[in-house]
């Protein structure tokens, strides 16, 4: 058996000899591990099985082209920021109101507005933001459920898998508002905040709206989780909670003083 044959993809094999080496790219595989056929044989030959695209080493390409996309559409987008909330929430309500706030004023402040891009509070933000003029980001998940990016979407990017949607979400933002919302809303914010308590971003403000909602976490958080040694009362600290639409937004520019954008003449 000659060198040609051991590198090249060669479907001979001999499963008692461990000195046979077949490569495939990076990774490389001995006897019984050896394919019956190559990899180009497999793209080329149209009569073969389709499990194929299905198996992780694909999976990855897909990966890898979410972030290539995501980062595409997004390195020009200038300073952003994040804001969450549940899908259920009801026009008409408060909690819609203060998100379509929150929506308008960070865009009056220079700033692009990044939500889930479904309905409810990130709707409502969406809709301050495109109301406002600005741009009005939606980064949407394939779900069971999926409802599509709502109408008020100027820039919109739709994602297979939560871990990619949740990098473009840090990524491309100075700090995240959280309106009152569920186990993705709540997912959000904690991923965010052991991300700042572990120092993998800095100067980066959690602002979340909504005291009578958020309260009760509060309380569990200076108690019972303080008190067991958990965390430290730095780590609570880098929580900010607020009613007012004017504080919120403060509070994420002043974090961002830095490279925060001039207010518009």
């Amino acid at each position: 058996m000659t060198d040609e044959t051991q590198t090249s993809g060669a479907t001979e094999r001999d499963d008692d000899y461990p000195g046979f080496d077949y490569h495939t790219g990076p990774v490389t595989l001995r006897g019984s591990r050896v394919p019956g056929t190559t990899t180009d044989q497999r793209l080329l030959d149209s009569r073969g099985p389709t499990d194929w695209v299905h198996a992780d080493p694909w999976r990855v390409m897909r990966i890898q082209s979410e972030f290539v996309e995501g980062f595409g559409a997004l390195a020009e987008l200038g300073p952003a920021v994040s804001v969450f909330g549940s899908a259920r929430t009801k026009p008409g309500t408060p909690f819609y109101e203060l998100a379509t706030q929150v929506g308008r004023r960070l865009v009056e402040q220079g700033y692009a507005v990044i939500t889930g891009g479904g309905p409810g509070a990130m709707e409502a933000a969406n809709k301050g933001a495109r109301d406002a003029g600005g741009a009005s980001v939606g980064l949407g998940i394939e779900l069971p459920f999926e409802q599509g990016l709502n109408e008020h979407v100027n820039l919109g990017v739709n994602f297979r898998y939560f871990f990619a949607r949740k990098t473009m979400f840090v990524k491309y933002a100075q700090g995240f508002i959280v309106l009152p919302g569920g186990f993705g809303t709540l997912d959000e914010l904690f991923e965010a905040v052991t991300l700042v308590q572990t120092q993998k971003v800095t100067s980066f403000p959690i602002v979340l709206m909504g005291t009578e909602y958020w309260g009760g976490l509060f309380d569990w958080l200076r108690g019972t989780v303080l008190e067991a040694g958990t965390v430290s009362p730095k780590d609570v600290d880098l929580l900010h909670l607020t009613d007012d639409v004017d504080e919120a937004v403060r509070l994420v520019t002043e974090a961002d003083d830095d490279v925060a954008p001039k207010r518009p003449e």
